[in-house]
């Protein structure tokens, strides 16, 4: 599934829940799906918050057997991670990329300069017992 979205916090709520209902009919179990609900949310934030001044993003995802890949893709032109600072203990805000390096099983972030920036997610699914999910991904 892939989605152009307004840059605007309302867009954040309805790929979260559009992922995570799909997520849910595959059978992937409810921990999973938070994780997963938390990590694209960040992601999308951050571009809310930080990408160039620009009309909209992209969110793309997609599983793969037991994978789940999520990419975000603004217009700006990215920043360095490394670079990012930890937040101060008690910090209410800053906490976006330490949040999806927790919960993410593999993030690469790409900064594109005709493209934008994107951030990619990867986070392994676990399926309930008698999911439809590893039998429909096995087609």
């Amino acid at each position: 599934m892939a989605l152009r979205l307004p840059r605007d916090a309302a867009s954040v709520p309805l790929i979260r829940q559009m992922l995570d209902g799909t997520l849910r009919s595959l059978g992937v179990e409810p921990q999973i799906r938070d994780d997963i609900e938390l990590m694209l949310t960040e992601a999308c934030s951050n571009v809310i918050k930080h990408a160039a001044p620009s009309d909209d993003y992209t969110v793309s995802a997609a599983v793969h057997d037991h994978l789940c890949v999520i990419k975000v893709v603004d217009t700006g032109n990215g920043f360095d991670p490394n670079k990012v600072l930890d937040p101060e203990p008690g910090a209410e805000y800053g906490r976006g990329l330490q949040i999806m390096r927790a919960l993410a099983d593999d993030i690469r972030f790409t900064n594109r300069r005709e493209h934008g920036a994107m951030v990619c997610l990867e986070k392994r699914l676990r399926y309930a017992p008698g999911a439809a999910g590893p039998h429909l991904m096995a087609h």
